[in-house]
């Protein structure tokens, strides 16, 4: 897992929720999941936003 004030990859992401990173892929394509950002050809995620993302699914 990356230091806590970089971004993470998708890998980092997928080892965090424990989901394939395909499920990562596929949740972007229909709008769904953490925000992400393009850096190039690359998916980069906010620490803080992935956590966000998953306190309110547990809230939903």
């Amino acid at each position: 897992m990356a230091a806590k004030d970089e971004l993470w990859t998708v890998q980092d992401v997928s080892a965090y929720l424990r989901v394939p990173q395909e499920t990562l892929y596929r949740w972007r394509k229909v709008k769904y999941g953490p925000p992400a950002a393009r850096v190039g050809r690359h998916l980069r995620y906010e620490p803080e936003a992935v956590r966000a993302w998953v306190r309110e699914q547990v809230a939903a």
